[in-house]
């Protein structure tokens, strides 16, 4: 059986790679997220709030080809979870027909929004991955341990940096890793700040 999902909320860290969407059942308490790219992000949050492009996106484009064609993208079913990557499908209704689609649920969902395409999960799935409001508080809990442990490493490293004695004897080489490892800390620390302040 497949269960009804909405579009909750879209967290956009534009300092990392890595955006975060959440679905919510409908009627219900289970909700979970899904990792996507930030060029997904964008055009999901850009055509919910209506905000126009001068040049059309990727997503754009497949949405007006298809109602060129007479069709619309009726329902996405995020069916499968395979080494914790989900697999997601399109069901296009044209002429009374059902094409269906094999797609990444961040581009279907990209996609649906256009049509205002309902969003289902599998039963087999939402137990796998969904969450519940005592998981959420485990959440929370763990997302701040992981906050705190991340900021007193921060710390830690930019003194290291800061140390005159360390620069005198340090690499360039060394350094510049030391740099990039404060930095990766930094943008998950963003991240997780965002995530927190949503899920408060």
């Amino acid at each position: 059986m497949d269960v009804r999902m909405e579009l909750s909320r879209i967290v956009i860290t534009e300092t990392s790679p890595q955006q975060e969407i959440f679905l919510k059942e409908v009627g219900g308490d289970r909700s979970f997220s899904i990792a996507i790219g930030i060029n997904e992000a964008l055009a999901i949050d850009c055509r919910l709030k209506g905000v126009p492009f001068p040049r059309p996106r990727t997503h754009d484009l497949l949405a007006a080809v298809i109602e060129a064609m007479g069709g619309r993208v009726a329902k996405i079913v995020i069916n499968d979870l395979r080494d914790r990557t989900f697999i997601a499908t399109l069901y296009i209704e044209r002429d009374g027909e059902v094409i269906t689609v094999d797609s990444r649920p961040s581009d279907a969902i990209a996609l649906g929004v256009a049509f205002d395409t309902p969003i289902y999960v599998a039963e087999h799935v939402l137990d796998e991955v969904a969450t519940g409001p005592m998981d959420l508080e485990a959440q929370r809990e763990a997302l701040r341990m992981r906050r705190d442990e991340l900021a007193e490493e921060i710390a830690r490293v930019q003194r290291r940096l800061d140390n005159e004695g360390f620069q005198a004897t340090a690499s360039t080489k060394d350094i510049r890793t030391l740099r990039r490892y404060l930095q990766e800390m930094q943008a998950e620390l963003e991240a997780i700040e965002e995530i927190l302040r949503h899920i408060q």
